[in-house]
């Protein structure tokens, strides 16, 4: 997305706070019209408070929330632009699909003709002409799924929220579900705010992933963006596998540095880092390379633990002196080391350097004003 694109929802400054528990702090965010955007983390992390600040259920501490530069601090959750779909669809049992999808046209008093023809829209849009004579009880998960999409799309909001709709579904069907929704999106061009704990469904689906950690908003970026180029260990950790390598800066002459850990050291691109500076070196496991002879630049010795295969990859497990585990990836078919010494290294730029001084001093700080 680009600075191009028109704000639909700015979050500034949003706190949210119950008693000692700080659970949103800080929240800065802009979300652009027709994105779909996701808060991803992991339980207790403040992304569904954050969607239920917007959507009107709950209210910040401090801060603003605006959609459409309207400041909507005063608003009822019925009366914002924004509708939300829950993870347990929270469908009329005793009306049918057709009675489900107008409620919302009729508590407005939209006309009956209006009605069945946005109706039949919006059931033809999810897949479900035909339908409308069926009640819940005779749909499957993902129909029901489908129905209280259509239900909150039919008032026609700006923004639709979605608190981890999928949760409840069936791995296969959360697959098609995932896939579905993106296209819908995309026919839309409605803007999505999306939570969920689920890192694969969050990289499947959306434009923008949001990574919230302990209330902390910890990264904004494209999936390649998060994965490729995490900013903190806690993204680099908690999006896909990683090799995580504790260090010091030792020196650094002719733009690269030189990187002790406890179980070796390497020479590495400088990335704006000072002398005798802690940092931590993130290799994604199919970016790790091996060698049965040392390799120049680098001082990482392990032997081959074991070989696991997991369908279409391959994965070797290395063990290092101080008994850290290193991963190497491939696609099956590609070679892999299957036992004795290995030399580790990687190409220039495979690896991710992270400042790690700012989050010990966070969190000391956090632990001082929390006693």
């Amino acid at each position: 997305m680009t600075d191009k694109k028109k704000v639909i929802v700015e979050i500034k400054g949003v706190n949210k706070v119950y008693g000692t528990n700080h659970v949103v702090k800080d929240l800065d965010l802009d979300i652009y019209e027709g994105e779909f955007l996701t808060l991803l983390g992991s339980s207790g992390c403040g992304k569904t408070t954050t969607l239920r600040m917007v959507a009107g259920f709950e209210e910040p501490t401090r801060g603003s929330i605006k959609v459409e530069n309207e400041d909507i601090h005063n608003k009822e959750p019925y009366e914002r632009d924004v509708n939300t779909v829950f993870q347990s669809y929270a469908l009329f049992p005793h009306m049918t699909i057709y009675d489900n999808v107008a409620y919302g046209l009729k508590m407005k008093k939209v006309k009956r003709a209006e009605i069945k023809e946005r109706v039949t829209e919006m059931l033809d849009l999810v897949q479900l002409g035909g339908f409308e004579k069926r009640y819940p009880s005779q749909l499957s998960g993902g129909q029901k799924q489908r129905v209280a999409i259509a239900r909150a799309l039919i008032n026609r909001p700006k923004v639709l929220l979605l608190d981890e709709p999928l949760g409840a579904l069936d791995l296969k069907l959360r697959k098609q579900m995932q896939l579905e929704l993106k296209r819908l999106q995309k026919k839309l061009n409605i803007t999505f705010i999306y939570v969920t704990h689920d890192q694969e469904e969050a990289l499947t689906m959306s434009d923008r992933i949001c990574i919230m950690n302990e209330g902390v908003l910890q990264q904004v970026g494209t999936p390649s963006d998060i994965y490729e180029a995490p900013r903190t260990r806690f993204v680099a950790t908690f999006i896909g596998e990683t090799n995580l390598f504790d260090g010091i800066v030792s020196s650094k002459a002719d733009g690269r540095l030189h990187i002790s850990v406890e179980s070796g050291d390497f020479y590495v691109p400088d990335e704006g880092f000072a002398a005798d500076e802690m940092l931590a070196v993130s290799v994604r496991p199919e970016r790790m390379l091996y060698s049965t002879e040392p390799v120049d630049g680098f001082n990482l010795v392990g032997f081959v633990k074991e070989q696991i295969y997991v369908g279409s990859v391959l994965k070797t497990v290395v063990e290092l002196a101080n008994g850290n585990e290193v991963k190497i990836e491939r696609l099956a078919g590609q070679e892999l080391p299957n036992g004795g010494k290995v030399y580790l290294y990687w190409k220039d730029g495979d690896a991710k350097l992270i400042h790690t001084f700012d989050d010990v001093f966070a969190e000391a700080v956090e632990d001082i004003v929390m006693k």
